[in-house]
């Protein structure tokens, strides 16, 4: 268990906290959410005691343990992969390397025996004989393969040291686990172990995430910070949020019948005021107008862009035909012999392990890369938009918002449009008129979407386009493209936005790709395509697609 008593908490005249109590029982796992900038990340940090709030405690059960997912991907970069996750226990680590030094000495003395012993006895009672077991289960889970497993950490490339951080966190069944957007970097495979893995996780689990599939699957409670408090729900992300919206939906309705009704009392006591018959039934309004009181409703900290794609022209009979594109990155194939056809109406998924194969197809099909052998060929009616998974090259000027965006926006238009349009993506005031040089990922992000929505284009092209955004922002842009009446082909590790956008999925693998028109749970509950899937990653090239 741990609790925060009164923790306050503010930068400047920006308060982030102020007298928040709240208790994380054993048993559940708490989805802490709120807009970015709200303070998730700070309040973990705070109850793992890397920031001190400016007032109030937290308090841990005795000799509980409280284990963290590093953010810092290069703090172990002179340890092994294996040491990187016992050290998740700090005490067991501190013991196997004392035990180990012990049994390293070439005089052992009566003394060492003693103290070897007595750490044999803790090395037992933490369930020390384990560790090679229930590490290798971590790292396996979490596809790290075996080769891997005595580098270092340094040896690793980005994506691989994030696993290796969060098997660091789950290692050793700590009695708190904080966990900051465990799903970076992950595929879904991964994912979906990584949920089975927490839901059978039996102590106090906290998460901060942005995917709303994965919340829904391990969340039993949901904390959620708003309105300069957090208040916290039974239930995952679904529920919370039907019973928040049902919960301001009251407040609102609550408050129009109180306005009603004192509009109705204003109106009569204007009117029958100097009535002599009517003055004391106006004298009775009068009193009552007095009691009512209008909630005053607080003010959000979440924002919802305006997320919408308008098609200048609908899609033609011809939209786009791939034929047997090949490509190899660094003397490494990455797609071979892909055909493939794509019909009006598809909104296509790109699946697979290998991210760096959907990246490079879409590159091709944007122009900036070309293919070592194949083609392809877009329809005349089709106009395609790109929203690339690396953005840094669109924003190396030294360009305010309102330029930048004018770059992209119709030439009759001029700043009072650039500006409104920006208001909408959530850049109001002066916002607009910060420099490109200083925009945060998620920011980054809103300017690239302005950009596809002013393209007009019917083709869309996207590449892992929720990255560094907060779940309202996930919210709009799945909402847009739900509602977008043309083609749309794109790749995501977010589960909930695949199953809610996608008619039609295409999985990349090794021997080929694996083409259904069907949804994507439909594809992952479908036995035979998982029976297709595993052959392929076999090497039986003698099916057909």
């Amino acid at each position: 268990m741990i609790s925060a008593n009164n923790i306050s908490l503010a930068y400047g005249k920006r308060v982030i906290f102020k007298d928040v109590n709240i208790k994380f029982v054993p048993g559940n796992c708490y989805g802490l959410i709120g807009a970015n900038g709200a303070g998730k990340s700070t309040f973990l940090k705070i109850l793992a005691g890397e920031v001190e709030a400016d007032s109030g405690t937290v308090s841990v059960g005795p000799r509980e343990r409280i284990a963290v997912l590093k953010q810092d991907h290069y703090a172990f970069d002179e340890h092994t992969v294996f040491n990187t996750v016992i050290m998740g226990h700090a005490r067991l680590y501190e013991v196997m390397t004392a035990r180990e030094a012990i049994y390293a000495k070439p005089d052992f003395s009566e003394e060492d025996g003693v103290r070897s012993a007595e750490l044999e006895a803790e090395f037992a009672e933490m369930n020390g004989y384990e560790v090679e077991s229930e590490a290798a289960v971590l790292l396996n889970g979490l596809g790290i393969p075996e080769e891997l497993r005595q580098k270092q950490m340094k040896e690793l490339e980005g994506g691989d040291k994030v696993r290796v951080l969060l098997a660091q966190a789950l290692f050793g069944n700590p009695e708190v686990l904080l966990l900051d957007e465990p799903t970076n970097h992950l595929d879904l495979k991964t994912i979906d172990w990584l949920e089975d893995f927490l839901f059978r996780f039996t102590n106090t689990l906290i998460v901060v995430s942005h995917d709303r599939h994965f919340l829904n699957q391990v969340c039993t409670h949901v904390a959620d910070i708003d309105f300069g408090r957090i208040q916290v729900y039974v239930g995952n992300y679904d529920f919370w949020y039907q019973a928040s919206q049902l919960t301001l939906k009251q407040k609102q309705d609550e408050n129009r019948k109180v306005t009603d009704r004192a509009n109705e009392l204003k109106e009569f006591i204007q009117r029958f005021s100097s009535n002599a018959s009517k003055a004391r039934q106006a004298t009775s309004r009068k009193r009552l107008l007095e009691k009512l009181t209008v909630e005053e409703m607080p003010v959000s900290s979440r924002k919802y862009p305006y997320v919408v794609f308008k098609p200048e022209r609908a899609c033609g009979d011809i939209i786009l035909e791939i034929t047997g594109i090949s490509k190899e990155i660094d003397g490494v194939a990455v797609l071979k012999d892909l055909t493939l056809t794509v019909c009006k109406g598809d909104k296509i998924a790109f699946v697979g392990g290998n991210s760096l194969a959907k990246t490079t197809l879409f590159q091709i099909l944007a122009g900036e890369l070309e293919p070592d052998s194949g083609s392809f060929r877009w329809g005349v009616t089709i106009t395609s938009a790109y929203f690339p998974k690396e953005n840094a090259s669109y924003f190396a000027s030294d360009l305010n918002l309102i330029e930048w965006l004018g770059q992209y926006s119709p030439p009759t238009e001029g700043e009072s449009f650039a500006r409104g349009f920006l208001g909408r993506m959530l850049f109001s005031g002066d916002e607009a008129t910060k420099k490109t040089s200083v925009l945060s990922g998620g920011e980054r992000v809103r300017c690239m979407l302005s950009r596809m929505m002013l393209s007009g284009a019917n083709a869309l092209i996207l590449d892992e386009p929720t990255n560094h955004l907060d779940l309202e922002s996930i919210t709009a842009l799945n909402n847009g493209l739900i509602a977008f009446s043309e083609v749309a082909l794109f790749a995501s590790h977010d589960h909930e936005f695949v199953a809610t956008v996608a008619n039609r999925i295409v999985e990349i693998t090794p021997g080929g790709i694996i083409d259904r028109a069907m949804s994507f749970e439909e594809y992952l509950e479908n036995a035979e395509v998982a029976q297709t899937r595993d052959q392929l990653c076999h090497g039986h090239s003698d099916l057909t697609l």
